[in-house]
């Protein structure tokens, strides 16, 4: 346990958790009337109708507003990098002037209240400004990752029918250039549906003008006018839908509404990063992501927060990136994912050591577990032992952050690799497979009993899947999905998937467990455990473990330390049948470990779509691995 917390003097407001447990309806109700500004009051503040929630109904309300119009002033909302090191800083003045001009863009494209545009842009100031538009007037987004192929984005717009498309000529991800517009001609042939391409040019290059549907960012903003009042909305307006992409199967369009969203987000933001108004705060989430969405756009700016956004890849062009923005901007909070840590662990102290991260007062997790040796070299080497580390827990589905420590409104020893608490207004509980309370460290399923603010309305046009996604294995309660237990403390610990998991004769075991474990040795930087058929077993463990920068020990040695470490901490059942070591694992350009990709490669079954894939170099290294093991 480490007795290290973050107070900014707000532990008056320790009560909340006292307050939300009495009543968490009225509690949410406080929470909007205090981040927020409404145009019109709301008549009812919750309607439960089971499993669908509408909070703050007939309240009328505006997220354009509420980031931009708010702020008067010249401070900088948003700091941009290149990969090429070109820089823009942006106030939130110019930034409001630049949402009112593209909103009248769109009001010019005939884009009303409640259609959808679809935005598949790189990680520029333009997709903040895209998103900011279509919400000023209403009108739906629908934010597509630039790293999808072109059939990935076509059964995104098809599915939301979407009347607009968004896009750029280009993108740059270490160093080469990707053709989204090509991508996009390819998305939107023959949907009669889509009426216009909007195409932001970042090059000279001529791009190909492929019908009359295409139009140029630059031609439509430079006579627009910059008069453009918000459209207010019903609280429960659809704000965005955002696909979940699983690995197999249709996405999900997951859809958010607009008040109870941003009374989610713009709550938990303040109380768990204690936002000040000097902070300047990096999420290095891509926007394409619900983590963008919520912590990259709406509730930092909704605070008049200063982001910093970055457009390349974390390691690139080198492996010190992440660090040296910290000391170019004088990055105050980090926020950012166990998988970029892990590999920025792996390249060893000396390069974080080697620059000035003393601007940082807090430090972030999301995305999946941090494994407390990942959690303890944040702490001491990043943050030097003085900055508190919190590891959150959400999802696309909840909105914003669930679980979590929050230093902003209170203190309380942390534990490396819990995520600690929920947050005030929000009632977990982990249960056995009848639903039933598990005791204190006792694996179980992580559900949520009570409505809140930031859960989707519903998936895009199917309520039907909605309800049996989430609503039907536990009676009255949301089904996370995931793997959780209490500690004595009550502290919560998420073990990952629930249906990441690998039958071995019987015996059920999380891959996250496993992972989390081979990392715990000194040596080991990531590990990425997948299973393979076994006629024998049902299945068996195969793990890839990438070593620490400064291993230089045998292979053979430290794979018996791994496995003897497995047997030792776990079970002889979780012992990988095989071990290969890589220099790199297959990531997404958000920096989740591609699993699927993993268990292809494994089991030597093709490997599909490759588009997400930041660097491909490190799937024929894998199969190298195996072919020579097979050899």
């Amino acid at each position: 346990m480490i007795d290290n917390t973050y107070n900014n003097n707000n532990n008056n407001n320790n009560n909340l958790h006292k307050n939300a447990r009495a009543d968490h309806v009225s509690f949410w109700a406080n929470q909007a009337k205090n981040n927020l500004s409404w145009f019109t009051p709301w008549s009812k503040t919750l309607d439960w109708q089971l499993p669908f929630a509408r909070w703050f109904v007939d309240g009328e309300i505006n997220a354009s507003y509420n980031a931009l119009d708010v702020h008067t002033n010249d401070k900088t909302a948003i700091i941009w990098e290149g990969e090429d090191g070109t820089s823009q800083t942006i106030s939130y003045s110019e930034l409001l002037v630049s949402v009112k001009k593209f909103a009248n863009v769109l009001l010019s494209l005939d884009v009303k209240k409640g259609d959808r545009v679809t935005l598949y842009l790189p990680m520029i100031p333009e997709l903040v400004v895209a998103m900011l538009a279509c919400a000023r007037i209403g009108a739906t987004h629908n934010v597509i990752f630039s790293g999808f192929s072109a059939p990935s984005v076509r059964d995104r717009i098809v599915d939301c029918q979407s009347k607009i498309v968004i896009t750029a000529d280009v993108g740059f991800r270490r160093k080469k250039i990707i053709e989204l517009k090509s991508i996009i001609d390819k998305a939107v042939d023959r949907l009669d549906f889509v009426k216009h391409v909007v195409v932001l040019y970042r090059t000279d290059a001529n791009v190909t003008t492929t019908s009359a549907k295409d139009v140029s960012w630059h031609d439509l903003i430079k006579d627009a006018s910059d008069v453009c009042d918000a459209i207010p909305v019903e609280s429960n307006h659809p704000l965005f839908i955002l696909y979940t992409s699983g690995t197999t199967g249709k996405p999900k369009g997951v859809l958010h509404g607009t008040g109870g969203y941003l009374t989610h987000v713009t709550s938990t933001f303040k109380w768990a990063f204690g936002i000040l108004d000097s902070d300047v705060f990096f999420c290095t989430a891509d926007i394409g992501w619900v983590t963008g969405h919520s912590y990259v756009v709406y509730a930092p700016l909704i605070h008049g927060a200063t982001i910093v956004m970055y457009e390349g890849a974390p390691d690139y062009p080198d492996i010190s990136q992440t660090w040296k923005m910290i000391e170019k901007y004088g990055i105050t909070i980090l926020y950012t994912a166990p998988t970029l840590l892990r590999m920025l662990m792996g390249a060893g102290n000396d390069v974080p050591e080697s620059f000035n991260l003393s601007s940082l007062r807090l430090l972030g997790s999301v995305g999946e577990p941090i494994n407390p040796e990942v959690w303890r070299w944040y702490h001491d080497i990043i943050g030097k032992s003085r900055c508190p580390v919190i590891d959150t827990w959400w999802q696309t589905e909840t909105g914003g952050i669930m679980i979590s420590a929050l230093p902003g409104i209170q203190t309380i020893p942390l534990k490396p690799g819990s995520g600690t608490f929920p947050i005030p207004g929000v009632n977990m509980d982990v249960v056995d497979k009848d639903g039933t309370p598990v005791e204190a460290n006792t694996k179980g399923y992580l559900i949520i009993r009570d409505p809140w603010p930031g859960m989707l309305l519903t998936l895009w046009e199917n309520d039907e899947k909605y309800n049996k996604s989430y609503w039907s294995r536990y009676r009255n309660c949301y089904y996370s999905g995931d793997y959780a237990k209490k500690d004595s403390d009550g502290y919560l610990w998420l073990l990952g998937r629930a249906d990441d998991v690998i039958n071995v004769a019987g015996h059920r075991i999380g891959t996250a467990e496993i992972e989390s474990c081979l990392v715990e040795h000194s040596d080991v930087a990531e590990s990425a455990v997948c299973s393979v058929p076994d006629d024998l077993r049902g299945e068996e463990i195969r793990a890839f473990v990438v070593p620490r920068s400064e291993f230089s020990d045998e292979f053979s040695l430290l794979r018996d330390d791994l496995l003897q470490k497995v047997r030792d901490d776990i079970s002889s059942i979780a012992v990988p049948s095989k071990i290969y070591f890589v220099s790199k694992l297959p990531k997404t350009r958000s920096g989740k470990i591609m699993r699927r990709l993993i268990k292809s490669i494994v089991s030597k079954s093709p490997i599909g779509d490759l588009s997400t894939l930041d660097d491909r170099n490190a799937v024929t290294e894998m199969q190298n691995a195996v072919d020579l093991d097979h050899k």
